[in-house]
């Protein structure tokens, strides 16, 4: 199985805001809803899901185990009331969202009990997110490469964060870029804007597309419907390579997410 390349992410949204997000993304044809434990969201982002109507089997839904939950005897039932407030017997996938601070809870210890959740049918397949080489050496040590469908990471053009891509990639781990906008940065670099202008689409389409095209899946969220929209029309995108070379020429290690007392020493 593999992770799709375009969902819709649900990270900062809350309430009636990201009911109405999760509402109007799947009238738009989104059917990938990335959640976690952290946002406090999953309850709406369920109520939103069983409105719509949809067919479970046609979504594929994500959350993420926070930290708070990595002991064996927490893990699963946390995801148990993950699937719960979801509305859902199962996740498409589920992952360690952040590494466990000062390694309180070995690696080897959560893997394990994530790879149990995936035996009893809780979560059809597991990954990590903000894992560096090293949280991934020791991943793949405790329950193997074939059983880490993903690394979730910060990655946009001013991040491209090719130490951690390589050796994912290198074990057949897929990458999914988080924050692939930067906060909307990166919207307003010129030789983003000069693609988008010569392509007559938008900076976020471009950028979304130089990611998937890039073979990374993407989990955009926005609280307008005409981004929403727009942002789907990137999977029919098509960068030529030297509109691939200027983007990659755009990194400079600009990253933003690091939250004190639980990220990683980065590579």
């Amino acid at each position: 199985m593999s992770i799709p390349a375009f969902g819709l992410g649900t990270f900062r949204l809350q309430g009636q805001v990201v009911i109405d997000s999760v509402r109007t993304g799947l009238e738009l044809g989104y059917r990938v809803i990335d959640t976690a434990q952290i946002y406090e969201n999953e309850a709406e982002v369920g109520q939103a899901i069983a409105a719509s109507g949809i067919a479970r089997e046609e979504l594929f839904i994500t959350s993420k185990i926070w930290v708070a939950n990595f002991a064996r005897d927490r893990l699963i039932d946390s995801l148990r009331e993950s699937l719960r407030k979801l509305r859902t017997d199962y996740l498409d996938l589920t992952l360690i969202h952040w590494p466990s601070p000062e390694d309180q809870v070995p690696v080897q210890e959560f893997m394990g009990a994530l790879l149990e959740a995936k035996r009893l049918g809780l979560t059809r397949q597991i990954g990590v997110s903000n894992f560096t080489v090293d949280l991934m050496q020791q991943a793949i040590a405790a329950i193997g490469a074939e059983h880490i469908a993903t690394n979730q990471i910060e990655l946009h053009p001013y991040l491209q964060n090719r130490t951690v891509v390589g050796f994912a990639q290198s074990q057949g781990i897929q990458i999914t870029s988080y924050m692939t906008l930067a906060y909307g940065e990166v919207l307003k670099d010129p030789a983003i804007q000069q693609i988008a202008g010569r392509l007559r689409a938008t900076p976020a389409q471009v950028t979304l597309a130089w990611a998937m095209q890039m073979g990374y899946a993407v989990i955009p969220s926005s609280t307008k419907r005409a981004n929403l929209e727009s942002n789907l029309k990137a999977c029919g995108l098509t960068l030529s390579e030297a509109d691939m070379q200027l983007i990659a020429s755009l990194d400079r290690g600009h990253r933003l997410t690091s939250p004190k007392g639980i990220a990683p020493d980065w590579d």
